[in-house]
């Protein structure tokens, strides 16, 4: 009798690392060198975690075997409570703040407390697709609103407002935005809290990429500006800011509302229990991480690596015809538009794929994040400009070899 997976999972995919990586593995294992474009993992391409973070994490191995309370390290979450007040957010406590084993758990954590059959929850197109699986396991519909790409992505609200109804529990924000790299304006984000305000929705705010900011592009906590009167979840870690993925060292920060969320806060402390507590060891580099000075900053300005990598290959993808790409102003992403006027493409797995075997570059395709058509790629600019650089020409010669 063959064993077949729950069928809780029919509808769950994870295309990051879906069948066109499982190719590209089968094509490591044949002796093909694989550029791998496709997940935002720092470390591989050279961005290490600042010395004082692996010092203070190997000081306190000996202190770190143990169990510690499920909601975390006190000095961690410490650390985090004064991070979101010195953004302005005052009334945060360190009793609103939860360690995860990186933001995946938590996000998993949020959804499986909150949603019950049915329930409905709006989430971005293009989205990071872990939002849309965890919330679809978790017996939610999920609702893509749109993003514009014509308004630099941001959010489009009257889409999101016809997309309300009385079963809508939630709204995700994603800012920055992966996979577009948008930073959403003030504007746009008191329109979203706004309509959480009259709807009575709990806001999720993924702020993982909150440090990594281009052009003097200003990343806004939701949290700030929803006052007392909207209920918000915000996520942050060590992954990407502090180029420590593999820690799985992640937080979120409840601000709001409380008295309104006891029973809601209490379905989070029984799932926060049940995995016993966070990892340990990289709990002890939040603290060093958070304060003092912040080498992010070096990277993400004129001549610092990101900025410059990102520079050239969206110039290499603004230079091909009939691709439209948005620059980023935060987070690891490019997501150009493959114009259909100029690339009749049917399946954007297709695509990827055969740029995979053609170039032996892996990328991710656009339906892969939930947009609804298969016109967009995802491109990850990590690598060093010698690398980046003859990769990009190598998807241009490939488009070229398939424009109409």
């Amino acid at each position: 009798m063959q064993i077949r997976k729950s069928n809780k999972l029919a509808n769950i995919c994870y295309e990051i690392r879906g069948p066109v990586l499982k190719e590209a593995m089968r094509m490591e294992d044949e002796g093909h060198r694989i550029l791998k474009l496709n997940i935002g993992n720092p470390a591989p391409f050279g961005f290490e975690a600042p010395d004082e973070i692996l010092v203070d994490v190997i000081h306190n191995l000996p202190t770190a075997q143990g169990y510690c309370e499920s909601k975390g390290l006190y000095s961690a979450r410490k650390a985090v409570m004064q991070k979101y007040q010195a953004m302005g957010i005052r009334s945060v406590d360190v009793n609103d703040i939860w360690m995860g084993n990186g933001v995946s758990e938590l996000i998993v954590m949020c959804m499986q407390a909150l949603l019950n059959d049915g329930d409905e929850i709006l989430i971005p197109a293009p989205d990071y697709p872990l939002w849309t699986a965890a919330a679809t396991l978790s017996g939610g519909y999920v609702k893509h609103y749109r993003c514009d790409p014509d308004n630099e992505w941001q959010p489009d609200i009257n889409d999101i407002k016809s997309k309300i109804s009385n079963k809508t529990k939630a709204l995700v924000i994603i800012n920055p935005n992966n996979p577009t790299g948008a930073v959403y304006d003030k504007s746009t984000l008191e329109s979203l809290i706004q309509i959480a305000k009259e709807h009575n929705l709990i806001i999720f705010s993924d702020e993982i990429y909150d440090g990594i900011l281009y052009d003097e592009a200003q990343h806004i906590p939701s949290a700030t500006l929803t006052k007392d009167d909207v209920l918000c979840i915000t996520f942050g870690g060590l992954s990407k800011v502090y180029r420590t993925a593999g820690f799985r060292s992640g937080w979120m920060v409840l601000t709001g509302p409380k008295n309104l969320a006891k029973d809601y806060i209490e379905g989070l402390d029984m799932l926060a229990s049940m995995r016993l507590c966070a990892n340990v060891p990289a709990q002890h580099a939040v603290q060093t991480a958070l304060g003092g000075y912040q080498s992010i900053n070096e990277l993400t300005q004129p001549g610092g690596r990101l900025y410059e990598q990102r520079k050239i290959a969206w110039e290499v993808l603004d230079s091909i015809k009939g691709v439209n790409c948005f620059k980023p102003k935060g987070a690891l992403y490019l997501f150009p538009q493959l114009d259909p006027n100029y690339y009749d493409i049917k399946n954007d797995v297709d695509l990827v794929m055969d740029f995979l075997q053609q170039e032996k570059v892996l990328l991710v395709h656009g339906t892969g994040f939930n947009w609804p058509t298969p016109d967009y790629v995802r491109i990850v600019f990590l690598p060093h400009i010698e690398e980046l650089l003859p990769a990009m020409e190598r998807f241009a010669n490939f488009l070229d070899r398939i424009r109409k």
